[in-house]
């Protein structure tokens, strides 16, 4: 069983970490370009870091000021076992917070079951983002 603990980050302090699960999981597993991973909107982001027991970093993910969920990762080895689900329940706890109408996010096909028990709905059709299927999906806060 892991276990792990949830903290918000922010990419001056944090980006070493969150960049290790992003480069792992979006560059190096699923081969997304490194150019186009990164942007200009990491540092104005609430960042969320999950670490495990011994202090190293297992998932990552961001919420933007728009209410624009994205870069939700978690290492292979930690999948399955409820990090994904608590770092988007923390964000969505964040958005509540800050009295955001909504969230949006562009799920990966594969994951739209995964975002659904959470009562994101799909609006719009499939796309392709950095060659991989997506799709929009929304939800009222």
């Amino acid at each position: 069983m892991v276990t792990y603990t949830i903290r918000t980050a922010n990419w001056q302090d944090d980006g070493h970490y969150l960049r290790i699960v992003r480069e792992t999981v979006f560059i190096k597993e699923q081969n997304i370009p490194v150019e186009l991973e990164w942007d200009e909107f990491d540092s104005g982001c609430l960042h969320l870091l999950a670490i495990d027991q011994c202090g190293w970093p297992i998932g990552a993910a961001r919420l933007l000021p728009d209410g624009h969920i994205g870069r939700m990762a978690v290492l292979k080895e930690s999948r399955g076992k409820g990090v994904g689900g608590a770092m988007l329940r923390r964000l969505l706890d964040e958005a509540k917070k800050q009295h955001l109408p909504q969230v949006v996010l562009n799920a990966q096909t594969v994951a739209v079951g995964f975002y659904k028990k959470f009562g994101f709905q799909v609006t719009g059709e499939d796309f392709l983002d950095a060659g991989i299927p997506h799709v929009k999906m929304v939800r009222g806060i």
